[in-house]
Order: structure tokens, then C-alpha cells, then sequence
């Protein structure tokens, strides 16, 4: 699996590409052109020398100031091109946007393809730290790539807007109601789906102005919703990320190292149920989760243990051990009770208890506000990748609505399903094989 997932780890760089050492001078440039009245002013600045004091000769003595390379956050970058696309495998990133297009009335498969073909290049030249190619904004000319992705997705309406309903995957069927929705439908599906995730709050910005911009006349903005994660660094070592209700979440997640990961998560290049241009690609799910956060604060925390079915300090089961301890599901307690509640979330969401169904996490949390009576409009932009949404989300979702403790306290407002082809080979765009194939 580590040739499959080495694409896209993050590659340190010292200053995005093209870009000249800070405080370089300018080609041709003599050494007194070379020094700027910024650059004099922070060499100053930085040996506590006051020009005022000392005279303007002391100034221009001082040394130039030293180039400091990138930080790790800003030097990481993740690979675009590969068997799959970025932002899969790629570890969560503490800033990211979702959003979902339609193609504008009489775009066809020409423009779809040709506006993959630009988000594509844009895609490639931002996650290597480079400008856009047009019209570039500078929001992001200071930072590094800081471990930018940004990943495509095909949603059901797609393919009858560019005629090409033969190659629409059986897997993207509108996925079936569940109890717990409430959904907005203009805050719901679309036919081009975009997920960009970064350590930078602007560099993710950056990539989202830019990939609207190019857009253009061929596709509109249908919805667009922002999140956030925990940034690198934040905690004294690497941890599993905590969600708004202050619950470790994610602890079960599939591991790219195991040996079925694939088998889970993407779909085989040989799959006898999809079209061959989705091969190496994946099936992902896009809800918008409403915490109601206010009943949720109003329990103990043994309630809320008790709904979660994991302590809430380290994400251990309540049967005791570590977080990673495999949870004992026949555990009681002196009174005979399962210690592990019948209803608890962890419980019914497990693999193990929905046939191995499975799929990879990789959610942002959000906040959007407080409404009039001042309850949070917050949750999680629940993102999740798997091979078949059939076997993976709706097969847990469907056990969940049948009777999750934690059904209480979310409200499911929004919901997509995208298609995600295989990633880009050098040269190609996303999507190639099925707009040109």
C-alpha cells in the first residue's frame, strides 16, 4: 500500500516555485538597488539599532537580514498527480471549503471538459506552491503550499448534462432517506463537486477564489460550505481529532497500511459493476451534520459517555484499555448492565456489526453562526470515501437510524453524493478518460 498512498505525502519545500529568496535582489539589480528601505528598516529593526539615534550609516552597515525558510506547515506539499486524487489518503488538514457546481444552461461535455482541463492546471500549479496561471490574486504569495489538495467529483445530475448517461455509475442512485433528514436541497447535491483542504486558511481561500474564477461562464456556484480541523502542532504529539462535542472522533477510521484498505475505499481497476474510468477512483459522501449542541451540553458526561460508548478524555472503549483496545461488546457491570451500551454510537457504527462495512472519514468541523435564540449553527461537514456507498455509508447509516443514541442530538441539513474518478497521470486532467474516452 505505501507505493499507493506515496503520491501524495508531503514533500517539504523551501518557498513556492519561481519565487525568489525573501530579500534577494532583483536580476541586474546593483547591490544598492538590491537593498530595499523594508529590507533596511527590519535588519534594523532586528539588531535593535535605531536610525534616529545612531545616524543612517549604522543603517546600511548593519548585515542583511537573514532568509528564514519556510516552516514545516508551510513547506508541506502533497503530491497532484498519481493513481488517485489528493485528498483521500492525505491526512486531515486544519482549513477547508466544499462546494458544488452546475454547469450554466447549454455547457455540454465540450466545457465540461475543457473547465476540468483549467481546474486541473490551476490544481497542479497551487499544490506545488506556484500562482495560478491566470489572474493570480496574491492571497497566497507569502505562504508555501502548506499541504493544499483539491479533489473532483462527478455528482448523478452530471452525466445527463453532458450525455454521457451510459457511463453513469449504478453507484451513484440517489441515496435513500434516513429518519434523522432535514435536508436543504440548495445546499444538496450538484453535477461538479470540489473538496480543497490546506494547513493555511488563506492558501485554502486562494484555491477556492481561484478555482470560482475559473469556473467562468461554464459552471455557477450552486453551494459552498467551509470547515475546520485542528492545526499541526496544536497538540504535544499526533492524536486522534476531536469533534465540537468534545469527542475523540475517528479512532475506528481504516488504515491506509491494512491490507484490505483498497478493497474498501477505492474501486478496482478490473470492477465488474463500474465503468472503467471510474478505476482507482472513489464513491464519496458530503453531509452537512447539525450538532444541537445545547442539548448535548445539558448531559452528564457519563450520559454523554454513555451515548458515545467511549470515555470522553482519551477515547478509550467503556470496556476499558486504550482508545485503539478492542471494545468488549459482552462487558457488564456490577448491576449486570452492558457496560457498553446497546445504543451507543461506537457500538452500532462498528464494522463488525454492519457486515465489514466500511469507509474513511476525513470530515471537517463548522460553525456558521448562532441562531436568533442563540443556538450554534455548528456540527461537521461529514466527508467520507469508500468503494461502494451502497455497502459502506447507507449500509451504516441505515443500522444508525434504527436506534443510535446519538440520533438525538444531530439533524442531517445537507447531503451529496460524488463520483470521483482516479487521479491524474502527468500531462492528463481529472476526468479525461470519461469526457474524451
Amino acid at each position: 500500500m505505501a507505493d499507493q498512498t506515496a503520491d501524495h505525502r508531503a514533500v517539504p519545500r523551501t518557498r513556492p516555485a519561481g519565487t525568489p529568496p525573501q530579500g534577494a535582489a532583483p536580476q541586474n539589480a546593483s547591490p544598492e538597488e538590491g537593498i530595499s528601505r523594508r529590507t533596511l528598516l527590519g535588519t534594523a529593526g532586528a539588531t535593535g539599532l535605531v536610525l534616529g539615534a545612531t545616524g543612517g550609516a549604522v543603517g546600511y552597515a548593519a548585515a542583511p537580514a537573514q532568509v528564514t525558510p519556510l516552516t514545516s506547515v508551510g513547506a508541506d506539499q502533497v503530491m497532484f498527480h498519481g493513481k488517485h486524487q489528493p485528498g483521500i489518503t492525505t491526512p486531515m488538514q486544519a482549513r477547508g471549503h466544499v462546494v458544488a457546481f452546475d454547469l450554466a444552461v447549454g455547457a455540454g461535455r465540450k466545457e465540461a471538459a475543457a473547465l476540468l482541463r483549467r481546474w486541473s492546471e490551476t490544481a497542479r500549479r497551487l499544490m506545488a506552491g506556484e500562482p495560478a496561471k491566470d489572474g493570480d490574486t496574491s492571497v497566497a504569495q507569502d505562504a508555501g503550499p502548506s499541504s493544499l489538495t483539491i479533489t473532483f467529483g462527478f455528482g448523478h445530475s452530471f452525466f445527463g448534462r453532458t450525455g454521457l448517461e451510459k457511463q453513469r455509475p449504478a453507484a451513484l442512485d440517489p441515496l435513500p432517506p434516513f429518519s434523522s433528514d432535514q435536508l436543504d436541497r440548495a445546499r444538496s447535491d450538484g453535477d461538479l463537486w470540489v473538496q480543497i483542504g490546506a494547513n493555511d486558511a488563506l492558501v485554502a481561500f486562494h484555491a477556492l477564489r481561484a478555482i470560482q474564477k475559473d469556473a467562468g461562464g461554464a459552471a455557477r456556484v450552486r453551494w459552498q460550505m467551509n470547515g475546520f480541523n485542528r492545526s499541526p502542532g496544536a497538540t504535544a504529539h499526533p492524536m486522534t481529532a476531536r469533534n465540537l462535542m468534545g469527542q475523540i472522533d475517528g479512532t475506528r477510521n481504516p488504515k491506509p497500511a491494512e491490507p484490505d484498505f483498497d478493497r474498501r475505499i477505492f474501486v478496482p481497476e478490473s470492477g465488474a459493476s463500474d465503468p472503467a474510468w471510474m478505476a482507482a477512483g472513489s464513491y464519496v459522501v458530503v453531509r452537512r451534520i447539525r450538532m444541537l449542541l445545547d442539548d448535548w451540553e445539558r448531559l452528564s458526561l457519563k450520559e454523554q459517555e454513555d451515548v458515545i460508548g467511549r470515555r470522553k478524555s482519551d477515547g478509550a472503549p467503556l470496556s476499558g484499555g486504550t482508545e485503539t483496545a478492542a471494545m468488549d461488546l459482552e462487558k457488564t457491570d456490577a448491576e449486570g448492565s452492558l457496560v457498553v451500551p446497546i445504543n451507543a454510537h461506537a457500538r452500532i457504527s462498528r464494522p463488525d456489526q454492519n457486515g465489514g462495512a466500511a469507509m474513511l472519514r476525513r470530515p471537517f468541523s463548522y460553525h456558521d453562526g448562532f441562531d436568533g435564540d442563540g443556538a450554534p449553527d455548528a456540527g461537521l461537514l461529514f466527508i467520507c470515501w469508500q468503494a461502494d456507498p451502497l455497502r459502506g455509508f447507507v449500509t451504516v447509516q441505515r443500522k444508525l437510524d434504527r436506534g443510535d443514541a446519538l440520533s438525538r442530538f444531530v439533524r442531517h441539513e445537507a447531503s451529496g453524493l460524488f463520483a470521483a474518478p482516479g487521479g491524474a497521470a502527468e500531462g492528463e486532467y481529472v476526468g479525461q478518460v470519461l469526457l474524451e474516452g
